[in-house]
């Protein structure tokens, strides 16, 4: 995916790609979009990144386990999560 840039002062790309470069670096995560601009002197900026997406994995407690999913249930452990009574305020 291609870096979007808002940049309505027009400040040169060089500054642009190293903010970019700065926020990737300590972030750990890579920029896709940033809107930048003059906030007051020469050399100061508003910066507004959007990053990359963090997938996560949803943790749920079942049968007293901590789980993502149930790929590590035995038989019994899954027959146990099939028999629970599921509420559902939104079904």
């Amino acid at each position: 995916m291609s870096l979007k840039i808002n940049n309505p002062d027009n400040i040169p790309e060089s500054v642009v790609f190293e903010a970019v470069k700065m926020m990737e670096r300590e972030s750990g995560r890579t920029v896709q979009e940033i809107s930048i601009r003059r906030t007051g002197g020469q050399d100061e900026y508003g910066i507004t990144p959007v990053f990359e997406p963090v997938p996560f994995q949803r943790i749920r407690r079942i049968t007293g386990y901590l789980v993502g999913d149930l790929d590590r249930f035995n038989n019994a452990k899954r027959a146990e999560v099939d028999d629970r009574v599921k509420h559902c305020t939104i079904c």
